[in-house]
């Protein structure tokens, strides 16, 4: 070969889309092409296939494997003469290695696809019955079902027809092909087949005519006796020709296998007996079927065996599944199926997931199935086991918008296509986009991109799956304000029932308040009124992924109400995709966000950017926690600003209240998670969070507060130095949102000021403060709790450094020094602050430790605690501050180890219980298990607190008794529906553990 021909050949055939025109032109030179390889139409549909190096190697095999020179002969006359079967052959040898290595093997089986009659261009499943009826053995039947497969391929690369055609051609050859199989198993035991009439039920994507290339074969098996046969006797014989069905489809031959036959949907699945009778399966599904059997239900098609007991299976159970929604456990479980279960996707398979992964087939699938679960049992036209037709009927219908569902077929369209040529290659059953460049070319050139078709392919995929992502949970929702707001005159639209039908089945327990909400939102031409209906759609999915969709929705109203004339408001939530899901969680997630929202709506404007103040007036956004110093530095600001103290302390409890929401806002943020940001994986860093900012925000309202009342009374200058304390959570950093301030008062007369003059100066202070915090207002009042003074609540509510010095020489108690444990200033004089610290740091860590009988002391005291604070009826399983395992069991373990070690060990000087318990770990006082076991209990009961107040708007120590509230603590704790009972066998667990170790460190047990 001369060098010029050479090179213009090369050029040729990368000009045709070969990767490899080397390897290409030596094919083209062998023997078995001599005869055309200068032809030029060879070379255009070689150039037109998915993978042009893939079709001539897939050629030259065949042409190899020819059985003599005229096979050969006529292989390539008829290829070079006929394009139909140019296009078909060649378009199969480009998509598919599996199905070259088939013809390499059953060199003759391409003349299946030289025929070109009107009747081969939509084979049914009598066509395809033809196809396999030569078939003795389940060998022969494989030969024979790749022979129907490659013409359903060739009809498919060709464009011969679409992919639901081709997904129900698919169905079609399975049908046939178990049809084959029992009639193979009725063969080898005539005497099984006679004893019994058995049906075969397909279910999943083949019941439903729309079957992958390389899928599992979902079925059910019905049997009954026959004619005078036991009925015992029957189903044994009727599960031994189902078993070999099975097995002649399923196990692998020399010429491999056909599919997997999967009868794991029968009731019980796995544990269930693999054929039932027809009274057996109606008893089965009457009492204790679940929500997605009947789901599973919507594609049940009998295919083989006895057609009429088939058909009997269906008249019996298809009234069963147009039921379902009126079922009492219906709401709880589609919420369960709603969520997109990616757990078991390994992390770095979600993003190429066709079928699970967010925005993939799966989505539409089940929002489609919804849909008809809900509103087939009053129309008939939505009962049909195709995923296409159903979303056509359901558009048809207004149960769907027309667009809505022209982009989601679209889209399913679009997946499927890709689903079904990834699958083609090798045949073998994968969802998973490959990575591989040659591949994804291979992918794309199939179709029909071909100027860039990586580029072209990823860009499509990522377009059309965030379709999916976007329109699947508007497809519950849109309608629904299509029916209220009534816009277009003359289009299908819900009717009020359909309308209350489906709030129902998505979670809203009074679908007559949501339809009132939704109209006075959504209706009329207004520009505020067209945003709404754009935002609701989302914000009704948000809602219902809650434990209270009415309360989220109702919430949603107020604020709108509130700020409908704002303008930064709704362009908020349209522009900035956080700030919606962000308000959409706050407002469902229990009482206590939104009742601090609702006291100042603008604070909406915290759940978007962190920007600072946006334009058009909106207060600053961002849920960043703010650190104690900016706090402090705005409330003394405001406080400046003020006339006097109460209205000083009126700024003061406002900023409070603000960020307070912040703080349980960025917690619900945080603890449910967002599409864009996962659920905090660490919970003891969500725990010191909320104890940080809580604390810090205390601190600075009392800081705030005292400068008010010190001014409004004595000007620049009090009689007497003062400071405040924070003892127990509030010095530990570890407030909780329905805890109160826990503090010591402190002051010292200044020099030359009279003591009795001081100490009424001092008391005037606190008096004032603690009712300026408790006046009835809009903001959460403060309560100041001081009983842990010296003498309690006999003694006097503020005593001078010098009383305190005095008293814990003389009669301070062992509890005292353990209460002193979390002593810290956090107001007022810093060095009168840090002198009293240095007066109890011996009382808290005294030299060489506690004595045996102060450690008795101590457990004696708990051990009393524990049998009289309990709360009568109270569950101490289930306590979280008193009960076996909870707060108090740490604490007292942690500063016990503290109060005896403390002297010694640097690191346990510290207020902060878990700092504390990780240092008597690193210093040998404990076993790191020990720890991880504390610090577990520890974080979980502070979690369930948190959450009790988050739900309820009011603090307590155990969970909720109302099932509502407790689905709403067990979300934010990371519990979906239906698995309260996990949580709470969690609890026990782990409190379980906790209170073994207590008894061996606490008690030496």
């Amino acid at each position: 070969m001369t060098p010029g021909r050479r090179s213009s050949t090369f050029t040729r055939l990368l000009r045709h889309g070969f990767t490899d025109a080397s390897a290409a032109e030596r094919l083209l030179d062998s023997a078995e092409l001599a005869a055309v390889r200068d032809d030029p139409v060879l070379l255009e549909a070689l150039g037109a296939t998915a993978d042009p190096d893939l079709a001539l190697h897939g050629l030259v095999r065949l042409l190899e494997a020819q059985p003599g020179p005229s096979a050969h002969r006529e292989l390539l006359d008829t290829l070079i003469a006929a394009k139909p079967l140019r296009d078909r052959l060649l378009g199969v040898l480009g998509a598919s290695a599996a199905l070259a290595d088939h013809l390499a093997r059953h060199p003759r089986d391409w003349e299946a696809l030289v025929t070109y009659e009107p009747r081969d261009l939509h084979p049914g499943v009598a066509e395809f019955e033809r196809g396999l009826a030569g078939a003795a053995d389940p060998v022969g039947l494989r030969v024979a079902y790749r022979r129907c497969l490659l013409s359903i391929a060739a009809r498919d690369v060709c464009g011969t027809t679409d992919v639901a055609e081709t997904a129900a051609e698919l169905a079609d050859l399975a049908t046939a092909t178990l049809r084959a199989a029992l009639a193979l198993a009725e063969r080898a035991a005539p005497e099984d087949a006679a004893a019994c009439r058995l049906a075969v039920i397909a279910m999943g994507k083949c019941g439903g005519h729309e079957l992958n290339y390389v899928s599992d074969v979902d079925v059910i098996f019905v049997g009954e006796a026959a004619a005078g046969a036991d009925e015992a006797k029957a189903l044994r014989s009727a599960t031994k020709l189902a078993s070999h069905m099975m097995r002649i489809c399923s196990e692998t031959t020399v010429e491999g296998s056909i599919w997997p036959v999967d009868a794991n949907l029968r009731p019980e699945g796995r544990n269930g007996p693999l054929v039932r009778t027809l009274s057996s399966h109606r008893a089965y599904y009457q009492r204790w079927a679940k929500t997605w059997e009947f789901q599973a239900l919507l594609k049940a098609r009998p295919v083989a065996g006895d057609p009429e007991l088939g058909q009997q299976y269906i008249d019996a159970l298809e009234p069963l599944v147009w039921k379902a929604a009126e079922r009492e456990n219906f709401v709880t479980d589609v919420q369960q199926m709603r969520r997109r279960v990616v757990e078991n996707i390994p992390v770095a398979e979600v993003d190429r997931e066709l079928k699970l992964g967010p925005g993939g087939l799966r989505d539409v699938e089940f929002a489609v199935q919804l849909l008809q679960l809900v509103h087939g049992r009053a129309d008939a036209t939505l009962r049909s086991g195709s995923t296409l037709d159903a979303l056509q009927a359901l558009a048809t219908g207004g149960y769907v918008g027309r667009a809505d569902a022209t982009q989601l077929d679209d889209a399913y369209r679009f997946l499927r296509s890709m689903e079904h040529r990834i699958q083609l290659y090798r045949l073998r059953r994968t969802h998973l986009v490959p990575e591989d460049e040659a591949d994804l070319r291979r992918l794309g050139r199939s179709l029909g991109l071909r100027t860039e078709p990586v580029t072209e392919l990823i860009r499509e995929w990522k377009r059309h799956t965030g379709v999916v992502r976007r329109l699947h949970e508007k497809l519950f929702y849109r309608p629904l304000l299509d029916a209220v707001a009534q816009l277009a005159p003359g289009e299908a639209r819900l009717s009020t029932k359909a309308a209350r039908e489906r709030l129902e089945a998505l979670g809203y327990t009074d679908p007559a308040a949501a339809l009132r909400h939704l109209e006075a939102l959504a209706s009329g031409v207004t520009r505020k009124a067209a945003i709404q209906r754009t935002l609701l759609p989302v914000l009704l999915g948000w809602f219902a992924d809650s434990a209270d969709p009415d309360a989220g929705l109702l919430n949603f109203r107020k604020v709108s109400d509130a700020l409908g004339k704002t303008p930064w408001y709704l362009r908020l939530l349209r522009d900035e995709g956080a700030a919606a899901e962000n308000l959409a969680r706050v407002l469902s997630a229990g009482r206590l966000a939104p009742d601090l929202l609702m006291r100042a709506p603008e604070a909406v404007a915290l759940l978007g950017d962190s920007d600072g103040a946006r334009e058009g007036g909106g207060p600053g956004g961002g849920l960043e926690h703010r650190e104690r110093a900016q706090l402090e530095r705005e409330i003394l600001a405001a406080v400046g600003r003020a006339d006097n103290a109460e209205v000083g302390v009126r700024a003061a409890r406002g900023v409070r209240r603000r960020e307070l929401f912040r703080t349980a806002a960025a917690d619900i943020v945080d603890s449910y998670g967002t599409e864009n940001t996962p659920v905090e994986a660490d919970q003891g860093a969500l725990v010191d969070r909320v104890g940080g900012a809580v604390s810090d925000l205390t601190a600075a309202t009392l800081a705030g507060t005292l400068r008010a009342v010190v001014r409004d009374g004595w000007g620049d200058t009090l009689p007497t130095r003062f400071t405040i304390i924070g003892m127990g959570r509030f010095g530990g950093h570890e407030l909780g949102y329905g805890s109160d301030a826990d503090v010591l008062f402190v002051h010292e007369p200044q020099e030359g000021v009279d003591e009795r003059e001081a100490a009424d100066a001092a008391n005037k202070v606190v008096s004032e403060m603690r009712r300026l915090l408790q006046i009835p207002s809009a903001d959460p009042p403060l309560l100041i709790d001081a009983d842990l003074r010296p003498e309690g609540k006999s003694g006097p509510l503020v005593r001078t450094l010098k009383s305190y010095e005095a008293y814990y020489r003389r009669w301070s108690l062992v509890w005292e020094s353990q209460a002193l444990l979390r002593a810290e200033p956090v107001a007022g004089d810093e060095e009168l602050g840090c002198r009293f610290i240095e007066l109890v740091d011996p009382l808290r860590y005294p030299a060489q430790g506690l004595g045996e009988d102060e450690v008795r002391e101590i457990r004696r005291l708990k051990a009393r605690m524990e049998s009289e604070r309990l709360p009568r009826g109270a569950d101490p399983k289930l306590h979280t501050k008193l009960g076996p395992g909870g707060l108090s069991d740490v604490e007292w373990t942690v500063q016990l180890l503290q109060l005896r070690h403390g002297w010694a060990e640097p690191g346990l000087r510290t207020t902060r219980t878990r700092e504390a318990l990780a240092a008597a770990c690193a210093a040998g006082l404990l076993g790191a298990e020990e720890a991880a076991t504390l610090d577990e209990a520890w974080v979980l009961a502070t979690r369930v607190r948190n959450a009790v107040m988050l739900v309820r708007g009011r603090a307590g120590d155990t969970f909720p008794p109302e099932s509502r509230e407790l689905a709403a603590v067990g979300r934010y704790l990371g519990y979906g529906d239906g698995h309260v009972g996990d949580m709470l066998d969690a609890y026990r667990r782990t409190a379980r553990r906790a209170r073994a170790v207590v008894e061996e460190l606490f008690y030496g047990a």
